[in-house]
């Protein structure tokens, strides 16, 4: 069985637009309402103070002449108590050595005022006597203490003083308790200023026969500083020519030629 299909065809009709009619809108009047006014509080301005001005620096006044201005005392603050120093703890007395300390004391129980310990110290004492006692003390030394040999003399010249000062370094080979110990025994001699040696006051005894180790010591100051050793046996130049005929050439007023 056979259907036909008909097929149905709308045909599309235009649609005819119509104009649309505006209508006038009619404005209505509006209303002003009367806005009411409030007062405005006025609130009070607060005044800030002014900003001070920056500060000139005062002018100096013009210097007036020293003549014309009163000099006004300046007045003085009022004196303070001094304020006391703190005390000092008393300084602790030197603990000398037993041993020097003990050769010291032997050649003062001795010779009490006649000498002068100068220091004592580890393997050091110093003394220093007058040239009148000198060769007392260095008899002493030898037979009483047991030193046997002077190591070295030396001279030290005073000008200031007008003295020559030497210096005996008296040591000890045959006691092994002194092995290490030196007796320092210092006299002083007139200074002339303008010496001849030998012949002036510059003279000190000597102790060529306590040490014989001094004889050649005794001879070199003797050139060197013009000190003339009473009682040596050979009191010749050792250094210098016999003929030399300035000043002792270690005094300090001794000049090089030349220079």
């Amino acid at each position: 069985m056979s259907t036909d299909t008909k097929q149905v065809v709308t045909e599309e009709k235009p649609v005819e637009e119509k104009p649309v009619e505006e209508k006038p809108v009619e404005e209505k009047p509006v209303e002003e309402k009367p806005v009411e006014e409030k007062p405005v509080e006025e609130k009070p301005v607060e005044e800030k103070p002014a900003a001070k001005p920056a500060a000139k620096p005062a002018a100096k006044p013009a210097a007036k002449p020293a003549a014309k201005q009163a000099a006004k005392p300046a007045a003085k603050p009022a004196a303070k108590p001094a304020a006391k120093p703190a005390a000092k703890p008393a300084a602790k007395p030197v603990e000398l050595p037993a041993f020097e300390k003990s050769i010291s004391d032997k050649v003062v129980e001795k010779f009490g005022d006649k000498i002068q310990v100068e220091f004592v110290k580890e393997n050091r004492v110093g003394i220093k006597v007058n040239r009148e006692d000198v060769h007392d003390v260095a008899e002493f030394i030898r037979d009483g203490l047991n030193y046997d040999h002077v190591e070295s003399v030396s001279g030290v010249d005073y000008p200031q003083d007008k003295e020559i000062e030497v210096v005996y370094h008296i040591g000890s080979y045959s006691d092994s308790s002194l092995a290490k110990q030196i007796l320092v025994l210092a006299t002083r001699a007139q200074r002339e200023e303008n010496p001849i040696p030998g012949k002036d006051a510059t003279k000190l005894p000597t102790l060529r026969d306590i040490f014989y180790s001094v004889e050649f010591h005794e001879r070199e100051v003797f050139e060197m500083f013009g000190v003339y050793f009473t009682g040596h046996p050979d009191n010749r130049r050792l250094l210098l020519p016999e003929d030399w005929a300035d000043l002792p050439p270690l005094r300090k007023d001794f000049a090089i030629k030349g220079r």
